[in-house]
């Protein structure tokens, strides 16, 4: 006798089996136990029958896959490589999961499952600059701080670095993959991912070894979306896989966010466009507390570092966009000598850093005032 645990795994991994033909199976037989006790002439039926189309190659797939040893070995071997899953009807599985249409019918996990607390999706280019980082960093850092899971998707660029800050600020992340829970990628991303584990968990409807394909990730994104209360777009170009994230939760419901950018700037086209569609503007974190409904005491702090003039001049040169050394003493009219002790001073003072060789930008501020 099998148990549904067991037929949930099997019936999650038949080949041509996606989460459309499994909604109509279950949603005929009642349960995956009743897809998988179904005799075969009642399944031709179900299928031959059915709004979704099935092929001949489904039935032959399913009925091979029911009697596989290997699949009853894989789901014996979940427990050996750490991983774990859920799925709709159990009382662990994400409640805003299960909110819409078209939840997955199986999650894997490594590590940890969200839980009910606030939670919001940081996201943006692979790509981005040096701007872009810092205010994802300030994102995932302060959102730690005040108990807010961040959801993402282990990406390069912004969501890399709003989940590295808010692990670091010992808060909640979870990255939602496009491959097997198993399966790093980027590669590079592997201290994250690690790290993640620890601190939140590594998600994916897809089964443990699965390889990476462009294929996965628009789908996936609408797992990111629906985990999130907030989906916040820090830079994105017109045309990209933030933008899709951004059109599943829309169908979700969800609240928008987007950080406003220079015009003209290719990394700010995608966040100006939502703007003027309708979405909330953010400029700190306060405002997507604000959305959220979570009502922060400001515990902002002065800044008691007094500033000689010649080094006012410099900090006031610098801002948010990487800048170079020959611009600053351009605009400020120091010799070059001069420049560059003031710029070591306000590195040593962490007011500034050097993004990049000889361009520096300001380091943003932490209280969202």
């Amino acid at each position: 006798m099998v148990d549904e645990e067991f037929c949930v795994y099997w019936l999650n991994n038949i080949r041509g089996i996606g989460n459309t033909k499994i909604s109509e199976l279950m949603a005929i037989f009642g349960s995956a136990c009743g897809v998988y006790n179904a005799g075969e002439q009642e399944l031709k039926d179900a299928m031959s029958g059915s709004n979704v189309r099935f092929s001949h190659g489904d039935f032959d797939n399913l009925i091979a896959c029911r009697n596989a040893e290997w699949v009853r070995r894989e789901y014996e071997s979940l427990v050996a490589k750490q991983i774990a899953f859920t799925y709709p009807g159990r009382a662990d599985y994400p409640v805003r999961l299960g909110m819409i249409y078209d939840a997955p019918h199986i999650l894997y996990y490594k590590g940890h499952l969200p839980d009910a607390a606030p939670s919001v999706a940081i996201i943006g280019a692979r790509a981005c600059s040096a701007y872009g980082r810092q205010i994802a960093e300030m994102f995932g850092r302060e959102l730690a701080r005040a108990g807010v899971q961040v959801v993402s998707g282990l990406a390069t660029g912004i969501d890399t670095f709003g989940q590295r800050a808010s692990a670091e600020a010992g808060g909640r992340t979870f990255a939602v993959l496009g491959s097997g829970v198993d399966v790093c990628y980027p590669r590079s991303n592997i201290g994250l991912y690690a790290d993640t584990m620890i601190h939140g968990g590594i998600l994916s409807e897809y089964p443990p070894g699965t390889k990476p394909s462009a294929g996965n990730f628009p789908v996936r994104n609408r797992i990111i979306s629906a985990l999130a209360d907030v989906v916040v777009v820090v830079e994105a170009r017109r045309r990209s896989g933030t933008l899709i994230t951004v059109d599943a939760a829309l169908e979700q419901n969800k609240d928008i966010m987007a950080v406003p950018g220079r015009v003209g700037d290719v990394l700010s086209e995608g966040c100006n466009y939502l703007l003027k569609q309708g979405a909330h503007v953010v400029t700190q974190t306060r405002d997507i507390l604000e959305i959220l409904g979570i009502n922060i005491i400001n515990k902002k702090e002065k800044n008691n570092i007094v500033l000689a003039s010649e080094e006012e001049k410099v900090y006031g040169s610098i801002c948010l966009i990487p800048k170079s050394i020959d611009i600053i003493i351009e605009e400020t009219h120091l010799t070059p000598l001069k420049v560059c002790e003031i710029l070591l001073n306000l590195e040593l003072k962490d007011m500034i850093e050097q993004v990049s060789h000889n361009y520096y930008v300001r380091k943003m501020c932490d209280n969202g005032d």
